[in-house]
Formats: C-alpha cells, structure tokens, sequence
C-alpha cells in the first residue's frame, strides 16, 4: 500500500514539472491584411489572400461537379465560424461561390 501512495505521490508530482508558465504561452497569430489594388480605371479593389477552410474540400467537389475545376481551390472568404463563405475562381473565369453553415453547404 505505501508503494502504491509513493508512486502515485511521484506521478503526481511529475505532471507539474509539464505546464507552461503562462509568462512563455505563443503569441496569437496575426491576421493576414488584405491588399489594396487599383484597376486600370481607377477603381480601388481589394484582394483577400487564400485561406483553406474546415469546407474547402466539399465546395471544391460541389464546383467539380458544375465543371468548374482549376485555381488553388476553395478559399475562405469569411472569418471562420458556424456560417462560411467560400469562393473559387474556374478555369475558364467563372467563380463558383457557397455558403456553408455548421458544413451544411449551398451554391450561391
């Protein structure tokens, strides 16, 4: 029995020397901005750089399916959350958008 609480107490005592002190936790990772382009008229637009989302993968098998295929995929458009919108560029010009709440996803 003492063998038992010995070895317990030394388990125990073990899982401390695994935290982290909180002084030493990753800083957060910062948003990637997006870019501000002008058109040859004149017309500002903005550009959103390519993120994959948790649904990229199903709207890009919903575009293939509408023969749209080509690009680097599906990008997350919106923060990500329950509600999603996805976007991606066809080979021959057309976009492909969807909206996907809780995975569920729609063409728009």
């Amino acid at each position: 029995m003492k063998r038992l609480l010995v070895l317990a107490l030394m388990v125990l005592g073990g899982c401390s020397a695994f935290h982290r002190p909180a002084d030493t936790a990753p800083a957060p990772l910062a948003k990637a901005a997006p870019v501000a382009q002008l058109l040859a008229d004149g017309v500002p637009i903005e550009r959103i750089p390519f993120r994959a989302g948790v649904s990229s993968a199903t709207v890009e098998k919903m575009a293939s399916r509408a023969q749209c295929s080509g690009g680097m995929g599906a990008g997350l458009v919106t923060e990500p959350g329950p509600v999603e919108v996805y976007r991606m560029q066809c080979g021959d010009g057309k976009v492909y958008m969807a909206r996907c709440e809780l995975r569920q996803c729609k063409r728009m």
